[in-house]
């Protein structure tokens, strides 16, 4: 009597533990799904940083500068919010390659891709 217990206790401990994983990982994929949509989504409609007029900004690109150091540099300036989502619309946009060192005026009213086409 007591072994038919326990092994029906051990079988509900473990549809127990299954379902609890099982929930575990459809609440974690349902997560991941929503901040890479929320990711892609702002890969394409970021706003900028303030409203028009903004506030201009002198920048300067350096010859040695790749686009993680410039995304970078624009984040420190306020210019962008987040650096890896640059790196990204930068890598998908027809500038790719085409930034050019030189000291530019940008604006926190631009978005990315007008800063793009200032520095290109």
């Amino acid at each position: 009597m007591s072994s038919d217990v326990n092994k029906t206790l051990f079988k509900v401990i473990k549809i127990a533990g299954t379902v609890l994983i099982v929930l575990l990982v459809v609440t974690g994929t349902i997560r991941a799904s929503m901040v890479a949509y929320d990711f892609g989504y702002r890969v394409f409609t970021e706003p900028p940083m303030e409203s028009k007029p903004g506030t201009a900004v002198v920048v300067t690109i350096e010859e040695n500068m790749d686009i993680k150091d410039i995304a970078a540099y624009l984040l420190e300036e306020e210019l962008i919010r987040d650096e890896n989502l640059f790196w990204l619309q930068y890598q998908l946009s027809a500038y790719k390659g085409e930034l050019c060192p030189g000291t530019y005026t940008l604006n926190t009213s631009m978005t990315a891709k007008e800063m793009m086409v200032v520095m290109a």
